[in-house]
């Protein structure tokens, strides 16, 4: 109920169980002392009535079936006051009473039969004539080893109930309701401190904060991974699942169980770190952050979150392709109006014959390249994009080569794949060349022949820093400045990731002018998925 504090809640049931358990505990031990205490005084009758039994005077009177002198009803009235019995009655063994404390019963048969008749002692609550007693009964046995008798001893249970209420139960009481105060106590102080635990919300207000909370975590495009301070799993969202491509239930495992090694897994388990680390994967481009929660010298562990930029990155490289196109388009208007500007002039001065010469000096070699390039490489989308790079890299001061024993004769079953490494591997080597000694320049050679593909794009860049030979296929290593929040690091990780998934090899040169050089089997490129 939401009018119930949570600590009031915690402490009226914690106190409510101690009392139902401690009274049927205080019950039950009531019952079994009660018991004990009965059995006690049953076998001190027992005992007053075997001590009886087997005096002679008793034995003989028991023998002879009378007491004429009355010795035996002396002895078994003094035995009943020197030990506070009810009553120690001596009887025959046809269950004639030869003693009792009530002499008009003295001489007359008892109504039940005689008990020990088998020889073995009898105890047990007889109710008699003198109220209910503990009772013990012991066998009179003759010269001859017989029974010819019994003698019958009771102690009242006024003394047992007494005793039991007087001395035994309050002790027992006592300690009963120690022990509630000190569970009411304990109760209180746990529920004060469950309440300090929760920040002092109610339990509809944590009910209905995990609501929300799974809400949220499930609701939203973000993924989030938990860990405990172990690098135990604690939860992975559905976005989370998604991106990750968990298959299986993460929660309370390490993530080296469920995902294979590489540098998503050395990102998420925070084995590589920085902010916004971007990882590629088969399907998806990830920028994961990673952030420890508690204090320095107390983790709670860490909270990692995942943020899908597939698409982004893929139009922001579309916008960038279309970028320099449009630069390279423009560079080639604007050439081309200063030559028309030029064969105007010509044209006017009456010079014919320079502004012929001009003009087939222009277009042939407006149209060498792209002649050359279309007479190397067969595939339209390879050659289109070779020339539209050159293109770019002329605008931007870089010449690019494509060598004269280049040849691409067959159209590749995946063309698509061949633009991706070598549209990323130009552009890196154009953005090398400015870096380098002038005239800055980037050579492209391209050979196939019936089993496979080799590209190899060097540039006059100042080349790969010592040490970095295989961190540069890293997604995120860069050495360039961000370009206007777009990703860097990418161009490099995605070819790797492309030959890789082709069955191809890739590797690059030390030192000052780089060369790349990547070989893809051809009977991978015809089974890779488009």
């Amino acid at each position: 109920m939401h009018g119930t504090k949570l600590s009031t809640s915690i402490l009226i049931s914690q106190v409510a169980i101690l009392v139902v358990t401690v009274s049927i505990g205080f019950a039950l031990y009531a019952k079994l002392s009660s018991d004990q205490l009965r059995n006690q005084y049953e076998q001190h009758a027992l005992a007053v009535a075997q001590s009886v039994a087997a005096l002679p005077q008793v034995q003989k009177a028991v023998l002879a079936g009378a007491d004429p002198g009355g010795e035996a009803g002396a002895v078994a009235e003094q035995v009943r006051r020197s030990t506070n019995a009810l009553y120690v009655v001596v009887i025959t063994r046809d269950g004639v009473r030869l003693s009792h404390p009530n002499p008009a019963l003295v001489g007359r048969r008892i109504e039940e039969p005689v008990a020990v008749l088998n020889g073995r002692p009898s105890v047990g609550v007889d109710p008699g004539s003198l109220g209910a007693s503990a009772n013990g009964k012991a066998p009179v046995f003759g010269p001859a080893g017989a029974v010819v008798g019994e003698v019958s001893a009771g102690i009242s249970m006024v003394a047992v109930t007494s005793e039991f209420w007087g001395e035994v139960l309050p002790p027992v009481a006592l300690y009963t309701a120690l022990a509630l105060v000190l569970g009411a106590i304990g109760s209180l102080l746990l529920a004060r401190r469950l309440k300090r635990s929760t920040f002092g919300l109610e339990l509809h207000e944590i009910a209905s904060l995990l609501r929300e909370r799974e809400a949220m975590l499930h609701g939203v495009r973000e993924g989030v991974v938990t860990f405990d301070p172990e690098g135990r799993v604690t939860l992975v969202n559905d976005e989370a699942r998604r991106l990750l491509g968990l298959r299986v239930s993460a929660i309370g495992q390490r993530l080296a169980n469920v995902l294979a090694s590489g540098r998503l897994l050395d990102v998420l388990s925070g084995q590589t770190r920085g902010v916004d680390q971007v990882v590629l994967t088969d399907r998806h481009c990830l920028v994961v952050n990673r952030m420890r929660v508690g204090p320095a010298d107390q983790p709670l562990g860490s909270v990692v979150t995942l943020r899908d930029r597939t698409e982004t990155e893929g139009l922001l490289r579309e916008l960038t392709s279309a970028r320099g196109l449009t630069d390279a388009l423009r560079a080639q208007q604007h050439e081309y109006a200063n030559r028309m500007h030029a064969l105007t002039g010509l044209l006017e001065l009456g010079e014919f014959d320079e502004a012929l010469s001009y003009l087939t000096d222009i277009t042939g070699t407006a149209d060498g390249f792209a002649e050359s390039v279309s007479a190397k490489v067969s595939t339209r989308v390879v050659a289109a994009l070779i020339i539209a790079k050159a293109t770019v890299a002329a605008e931007r001061g870089v010449e690019l080569l494509l060598t004269e024993d280049s040849r691409l004769n067959h159209r590749p079953p995946d063309p698509h794949a061949v633009v991706t490494v070598l549209g990323n591997l130009i552009d890196n080597a154009i953005d090398a060349a400015l870096l380098g000694p002038p005239p800055p320049h980037v050579t492209l050679r391209l050979v196939n022949d019936d089993t496979q593909l080799t590209i190899r794009v060097s540039d006059t860049g100042p080349g790969i820093p010592p040490g970095d030979g295989q961190a540069i296929f890293c997604e995120g290593f860069t050495t360039k400045p961000a370009r206007n929040g777009a990703a860097r690091g990418l161009g490099l990780a995605l070819v790797q990731q492309v030959v890789a998934r082709l069955g191809g090899q890739i590797s690059v040169t030390a030192g000052p002018g780089p060369a790349f050089t990547v070989t893809l089997p051809l009977v991978a490129l015809s089974g890779a998925t488009r």
